[in-house]
């Protein structure tokens, strides 16, 4: 076992730069030799706040860099799947920032060059390691619950992203409710056969015009028979809104919304509590330092990885399956080709 894992950073925007303080203060373990960026002045400034002694522009001096043992790709979404691949025939270790892409073809692509190699690939879907998501993940699989019927999530940020964003996220279902997708999945650990997805504008009209939606509702069907909901918004105008609700035959769990503080005021005239946490930095930074540190641990122990590329894959089948059903207004059956 390797005491410590070398990290080369790829992408030194606002998720990579996360994740280098994380790797960088809170893992020990974890000793990241280099960071690169196409925009130099991102990968300096990342350097000089977490210490890392190189900071170039081109990430191929990472991949060839013997010192480097894995890499951590947080670079824009067009790059995932290419430097899956670049990253597996240098023999490095991968943690990729989700979505794999947005083409299947791609993403096999890159998954059979993983499998191919013998490396660790984990894909980011952080949620996963939310202290309150999994304890009801694992009450759910203790059974405390029964038998699940019917699970409710909703995902809301505060703000809508930039057009300029929009443009080129892939739409809401793919880089917003992917999370929600690989959530759906995750509380009950089993897949889902069918969705139906409506949706609208209804917070910004310059976002229908830029070809997407803000306000969604997702009906999906699991398997088993039991059902799963889903509604987005691009507004919430009271903070970062994320809350779970499994319902079953013997009981329900809910996990509602993180706050600052916990207390509520009760007065003659109102009852105050703290709004839910404004961004999703603050509301999910426990679960990007666990995410981390299970990537980490599963190289030195050489264990499988708690996100593989498949749980990468299916939440975009499931993305692409929603588009579908908004485009034709019907339910649409999700084909999973495992």
């Amino acid at each position: 076992m390797a005491d410590i894992v070398r990290i080369g950073m790829i992408g030194a925007g606002r998720i990579g730069k996360l994740h280098a303080r994380n790797l960088s203060f809170m893992i020990p373990e974890a000793e990241i030799v280099a960071v690169s960026d196409v925009y130099l002045d991102a990968a300096k400034q990342c350097a000089a706040e977490c210490h890392i002694p190189k900071a170039i522009t081109d990430h191929r001096e990472i991949m060839e860099d013997p010192n480097v043992d894995a890499i951590f790709i947080c670079s824009s979404t067009d790059t995932h799947s290419q430097m899956i691949v670049e990253g597996t025939e240098a023999g490095k270790h991968i943690f990729c920032e989700k979505p794999i892409d947005f083409d299947l073809n791609r993403i096999d692509k890159a998954l059979a060059a993983v499998e191919k190699a013998g490396v660790t690939l984990q894909i980011g879907f952080n949620r996963r390691f939310d202290p309150s998501f999994k304890h009801a993940r694992d009450l759910v699989a203790e059974g405390k619950i029964g038998t699940p019927h019917v699970v409710r999530i909703t995902s809301r940020d505060p703000e809508p992203p930039p057009l300029s964003y929009v443009k080129v996220s892939g739409g809401i279902f793919l880089d917003m409710t992917i999370h929600d997708f690989d959530m759906c999945r995750y509380l009950l650990g089993e897949d889902v056969s069918e969705i139906y997805a409506i949706g609208t504008s209804l917070v910004d009209p310059e976002i229908g015009k830029a070809g997407d939606i803000d306000t969604a509702v997702i009906t999906l069907t699991y398997d088993s028979g039991a059902y799963c909901t889903i509604d987005n918004s691009r507004k919430a105008v009271y903070g970062y809104d994320q809350r779970i609700e499994v319902f079953g035959s013997e009981g329900c769990i809910v996990v509602g919304n993180r706050t600052p503080y916990e207390g509520t005021l009760y007065s003659g005239a109102t009852v105050q509590s703290a709004l839910p946490m404004y961004f999703f930095l603050e509301r999910y930074n426990e679960s990007y330092i666990e995410e981390a540190r299970q990537f980490i641990a599963s190289i030195q122990h050489d264990t499988p990885s708690p996100v593989a590329g498949i749980d990468g894959k299916i939440p975009v089948i499931m993305g692409l399956a929603a588009q579908q059903s908004l485009q034709e207004h019907r339910p649409v059956q999700v084909v999973l080709d495992k």
